[in-house]
Parts: C-alpha cells; sequence; structure tokens
C-alpha cells in the first residue's frame, strides 16, 4: 500500500515540493471489541451495547464495521442476553440485560466462522462525594484543576477507571486508580485542561473494575501518553485484552469486555 506524503521545504527564498512513495506493510484485518457494559447508579443497567469494527491501515479515515456477527453474553446461572445488530452498524444492543455486582459473565462472538471468548466480573464502584475546583493550578499557576473526591471501602482490593469528557479535547481523559497505598481513605481523580473557562461543563465518570482490567488501562495509557513518541514510534509491545480467539488464537482480537457500575456528576466550570 502507497500513501503520498507531500512534504514543502523553503530554500533559499525558493519553494519546492517533494513528493515520496513510503510503503505501509499491509496486514489482515483484525477484529476489534468494545464491549463495555456500564450500570449507572441509579438507573436498571438493561440497555446495553457492544462494538464491533476492523483494524484499518494508519491513514484510513474510515474505520470499517465488523457485521453479521452474532454476540451474546451469559452469566453463572446459564441466562443468555442476545445482542442483536442495527442495520449493519457493527453495534449490537440488548435490552433486557440483568447486571449484577460481582457476577461472572462470558462473552461469545461468532464472526467469520471464528469463536472469540473473554470472562469478566462486574465490580462495583463506591459513589463521588464532592468536586473540588482550583483556579490556580499548572505549572503557570492559572489553570483549572478539578479534584472527585471519593471514599474508598476499608479492608477491600479495590480499581478505579475515571473519565473526563468536556467540549475541549477531541477525545476524553483517562485515568486509572488503584487503592493499594490508598486504601479506606478519601481520594480524588484529577482532572486540568488548558482551556478549560467558567461555563464550560465536565461531565465525571468513576467505573468500578477489575484488577486485570486496571494493569490492561495501565499499559495502554502509558503507551498512548506524549511522553512516549508519536504515532509512527515503535511500541514495547501489543497490549492484549481479555478477549481471545478459541478458534485461530494466532488471529487475535483486540480490545476488552469489561463490566462496571458506574458513578456520574455533571460539574460546571465556576
Amino acid at each position: 500500500m502507497k500513501k503520498i506524503i507531500y512534504i514543502f521545504c523553503l530554500i533559499f527564498c525558493f519553494s519546492c515540493e517533494d513528493v515520496i512513495d513510503v510503503d505501509l506493510n499491509e496486514t489482515e484485518p483484525r477484529l476489534v471489541i468494545e464491549a463495555s457494559i456500564n450500570w449507572f447508579k441509579g438507573t436498571s443497567g438493561n440497555e446495553q451495547s457492544i462494538k464491533l469494527s476492523l483494524t484499518a491501515p494508519f491513514f484510513d479515515n474510515a474505520v470499517p464495521p465488523a457485521t453479521g456477527a452474532e454476540v451474546q453474553i451469559q452469566d453463572s446461572n446459564n441466562n443468555i442476553y442476545v445482542f442483536a445488530e442495527f442495520n449493519d452498524s457493527g453495534i449490537y444492543s440488548n435490552n433486557n440485560f440483568i447486571p449484577v455486582i460481582d457476577e461472572t459473565y462470558t462473552l461469545t462472538i461468532n464472526y467469520n466462522n471464528e469463536i472469540y471468548n473473554a470472562t469478566e466480573t462486574l465490580k462495583s464502584v463506591v459513589p463521588i462525594d464532592f468536586v473540588e475546583q482550583n483556579d490556580e493550578g499548572g505549572f503557570s499557576g492559572e489553570e483549572i484543576e478539578l479534584k472527585a473526591y471519593y471514599t474508598d471501602p476499608v479492608n477491600i482490593e479495590n480499581y478505579y477507571f475515571f473519565e473526563f469528557i468536556s467540549d475541549i479535547p477531541v477525545i476524553p481523559t483517562l485515568e486509572v486508580y488503584e487503592d493499594r497505598f490508598t486504601d479506606g481513605n478519601q481520594i480524588f481523580g484529577f482532572y486540568t485542561e488548558e482551556d478549560l473557562e467558567p461555563g464550560i461543563e465536565v461531565t465525571i465518570r468513576n467505573y468500578g473494575v477489575s484488577k486485570r482490567f486496571y494493569e490492561y488501562m495501565f499499559l495502554l495509557l502509558q503507551q498512548g501518553s506524549q511522553d512516549n513518541g508519536g504515532p509512527f514510534e515503535t511500541q514495547p509491545a501489543t497490549v492484549r485484552g481479555n478477549c481471545i480467539n478459541t478458534t485461530n488464537p494466532d488471529n487475535f482480537p483486540f480490545g476488552y469486555f469489561r463490566l462496571s457500575e458506574v458513578d456520574q456528576v455533571f460539574y460546571t466550570i465556576e
């Protein structure tokens, strides 16, 4: 596959244009599984969806959906929840899912005659106690910072996944936390953006997650941080989720099957 990259340069006040052909390796598309079952506090949690897509070349603008799959989740009591696809979109939905804290669920996907499986437990989460705003944060002392405080249960191993959503960044800000050194204490999820200003609404979500998901997301966030180079930087390892291909293990998927209780707060910058 060849893509054309145009490099413009200015030499001795004359402009020139060089055309460079970049040969990129082609590989067979892999299945990408976005199976996040989220039970928001105060809701029944019956409406859930799973997104299936395929990997695509880096310079492609579109992400192809994985259509025509058979998707289901089964709990330890052999209750089966079938997820039906909507209009060849790669989005598979179920409207009668029953979330149960500490219940173990198994995801099964049949795609292109290959079977993919993942097993995970639905984890609980404590509520967000309050949000604190600091208007003198950052290196300049002029950035707005938010701290979303929550109280960790004592003598229980807990892992947390925070998501901060606003209109400023293109993608949400994600953070993971463990309670190894903060067990039983009131601690916080942290968020700051350079362009935060009064009137902007920030959605703050705290998810209860398993230790395995914490470790998976911790590595993923490390590799995707600004300190680890740009998109062409070679990553030290492929980060695997908990989904496996039982038919053809070499054709492993990307993504993760996660089940979480979620607490959500809407905060308006003052």
